[in-house]
């Protein structure tokens, strides 16, 4: 027999009496390190000798590897708010199909070296019969083909007008401008000149390098290097100027000794004592994880509507229904749980054919003895009946 709305809470009641249940609090222990995560800058790379060469160790805030809204997360770093991985050395990146550290030159080529050899950080090798064009390009040259020109039967290049030589390897043309350009300026069209790569024109001061992030207290006096003024450091492996400081001060700079100031999208966190991305009402108040500023990761059951996360119910919870947490509907004004099921016209869990709904899910009838025959399940149920309770009738009491 199938009840519903105060006399189905009052029958789950009885049917309780029956177990010996304690309401007991959630439990506070902290589990194992969490090893699993969608990203594979976190993935831990092969321990041989030779891909250890690379492989250098960082510590990175342990609330990034949470996947599920309620379970506590325990770092294995220097505290349990930090998780050791293993990451590519700067100047290496990671290989996705060997799965080692080879060298990086995305920084010197607007490419990664694509038609060449990555020899070292930066120093790029390109193949037979290809040269390295004004940005860094590994290109075909004659008798291949010719930029900004064309190839004789001779293997030399002969350009197009407003186009010219270029001066150093003569494999390649060259936009031309006639008057020369200005510092920090390269001609990058015929008669036009442009700032180059790592600078940009400001209004009074024509093209000035530019650093991301920028220095703190410092001065950028070329591309991502920073001067830093009297009485401020950089620290190993970090180019932005700031105090000297007992704080880890990630994505921002030490203002003094005991303050950080955080860069525009992060948040100061303090039990990393870092700087941590900042997004609209925490992720659908706290649905899933803030990964960078503005950008959320939802936790397992729940998918990204917007800037939020919000939870997911592949079933359809009706017209009289919304789905207020993952495989779970909520029915009516007081939101009574309908797992399984759909909600009414009258603001009730309605359980399909055969099945009988059985405190905040749908139920087939033989599996109604198996629901407490656990701890776990009867806590679970103890706390879910408080809930069903006052979702249909608690809050009419003032008590």
């Amino acid at each position: 027999m199938h009840f519903s709305g105060p006399l189905a809470v009052f029958t789950a009641l009885l049917t309780l009496v029956a177990f010996p249940v304690q309401i007991e609090t959630d439990s506070t222990e902290l589990y194992g390190d969490i090893e699993n995560t969608e990203y594979g800058d976190f993935e831990s790379l092969s321990l041989t000798g030779e891909r250890q060469q690379h492989l250098c160790h960082r510590e990175v805030p342990s609330v990034f590897f949470q996947t599920e809204r309620d379970a506590p997360v325990r770092g294995n770093g220097s505290t349990i708010y930090f998780h050791r991985i293993e990451v590519c050395c700067v100047g290496y990146r990671r290989d996705p199909y060997a799965h080692e550290c080879v060298p990086d030159c995305s920084e010197t080529t607007p490419d990664n070296c694509r038609n060449g050899f990555c020899r070292s950080p930066g120093v790029c090798e390109c193949f037979a019969e290809f040269v390295r064009n004004e940005h860094g390009a590994c290109i075909h040259t004659c008798p291949i083909a010719c930029q900004h020109g064309r190839c004789y039967l001779n293997g030399t290049c002969a350009c197009h007008q407003d186009f010219v030589l270029d001066e150093e390897t003569r494999q390649f043309c060259r936009p031309k401008c006639p008057q020369a350009c200005g510092t920090h300026e390269e001609c990058v069209a015929p008669g036009q000149c442009d700032c180059s790569p790592g600078y940009r024109r400001t209004p009074d001061l024509g093209c000035q390098p530019v650093c991301a992030p920028d220095c703190g207290f410092g001065k950028c006096v070329a591309p991502n290097q920073c001067e830093c003024f009297a009485g401020f450091i950089k620290r190993p492996n970090r180019n932005v100027c700031e105090a000297e400081c007992y704080l880890n001060c990630e994505n921002g700079f030490c203002e003094s000794r005991y303050k950080c100031h955080c860069r525009e999208g992060y948040r100061y966190n303090v039990n990393t004592t870092s700087c941590l991305p900042e997004c609209s009402d925490n992720c659908g108040q706290g649905n899933g994880v803030c990964i960078a500023p503005g950008v959320c990761r939802c936790f397992q059951g729940y998918e990204v509507h917007g800037a939020d996360c919000r939870p997911k119910c592949e079933r359809s919870c009706g017209k009289y229904g919304r789905c207020v947490a993952p495989e779970i509907c909520g029915c009516g004004e007081g939101q009574q749980h309908c797992r399984n099921g759909s909600c009414d016209d009258v603001e009730h869990c309605s359980c399909p054919s055969g099945q009988t709904h059985f405190i905040d899910r749908c139920l087939k009838t033989d599996r109604l003895s198996q629901q407490l025959n656990t701890s776990e399940k009867r806590k679970h149920f103890n706390r879910q009946l408080a809930y069903e309770f006052n979702a249909l009738i608690g809050r009419l009491f003032n008590f």
